[in-house]
């Protein structure tokens, strides 16, 4: 099982501040599930607007979490690194539920596990739990997509 820490995390994900939302992996078995977390601090610029008066972490941030922890599980098991010219993209989900409120302070253990792999859709189904109580789960799919170099002559002509 493999521990990431958080430049190891960084290496397979795009995202970074203020949208990084996987601070550290616990548990990974290439090929089967992922168990990461995110200390959820009142810091996050979020909770300005979320609520002020009662700050509650929004539940597709936590979705948005949980995708972000089966990229990472994604590229190890492809044995890749996130690069330029490729996006891992969010391309579904299905039977999202919200079971309890996320607060500053909380610590969101992220559990992920591969359902299947067909041609290039990954589907997963993920957790997310604070103090072991359930607070979000949801299936999800995701894609790798290769991003085409821009044209020859097209990036930064001037007319």
């Amino acid at each position: 099982m493999n521990v990431l820490e958080i430049r190891e995390v960084l290496e397979h994900l795009p995202h970074r501040y203020p949208f990084l939302l996987v601070d550290r992996v616990l548990e990974l078995e290439k090929g089967k599930r992922i168990v990461a977390i995110k200390n959820v601090t009142i810091n996050e610029p979020f909770f300005q607007g979320h609520f002020p008066h009662h700050p509650v972490m929004p539940g597709v941030l936590q979705i948005e979490a949980l995708a972000q922890a089966a990229g990472i599980l994604s590229f190890q098991t492809m044995d890749r690194r996130s690069e330029a010219n490729s996006v891992y993209y969010f391309v579904g989900i299905d039977s999202a539920r919200f079971k309890r409120p996320v607060v500053p302070g909380d610590q969101l253990r992220l559990e992920v596990q591969i359902v299947r792999v067909s041609r290039s859709i990954w589907k997963y189904a993920g957790r997310a739990l604070v103090d072991g109580a359930l607070a979000a789960e949801a299936e999800l799919m995701c894609t790798l997509r290769e991003i085409p170099p821009p044209a020859a002559g097209s990036a930064g002509a001037e007319g």
